[in-house]
């Protein structure tokens, strides 16, 4: 039987639980979790989204979007509105308060990838954000 150091899809999984945990204690102050900073980074990228949108593009579950998108509100870092499109549905749209939030914890973030990874030079950090990239945009739209 092979170690688990040897299977990459395994080396994965657990990188992704460090990465998640180090995300999560940066952001503890803040009563926010990684769901709810991928969602604010999501928006920050668009002009806004529906909540059907982000489930597809962030890959979680409807019912779970609703919560986080919730929580933001009552920080105030992102607002539903009216769709233009069709006015029966709402958009999610980031806020002046919630891109201050994304500005303010842009260093702390690029600590916090630092640290995970702290083993690489800059040239396999880049190497491996490379990787990865092509394999996220083959594998998960």
């Amino acid at each position: 039987m092979r170690g688990l150091h040897a299977d990459t899809g395994y080396l994965l999984y657990r990188l992704g639980l460090r990465s998640g945990q180090l995300f999560n204690t940066f952001l503890q102050a803040s009563g926010l979790r990684l769901r709810h900073y991928a969602v604010l980074r999501f928006l920050a990228g668009s002009e806004g989204a529906l909540q059907r949108e982000l489930s597809t593009r962030l890959g979680y579950d409807p019912s779970a979007i609703v919560g986080l998108v919730d929580d933001l509100e009552k920080q105030g870092f992102a607002e539903r509105r009216p769709s233009p499109d069709d006015r029966r549905s709402r958009i999610v749209v980031l806020t002046e308060d919630g891109r201050a939030f994304l500005r303010d914890t842009d260093e702390a973030g690029l600590r916090v990838t630092n640290d995970l990874l702290d083993p690489l030079d800059a040239a396999d950090r880049q190497t491996l954000h490379t990787l990865l990239l092509r394999i996220a945009e083959d594998g998960l739209g």
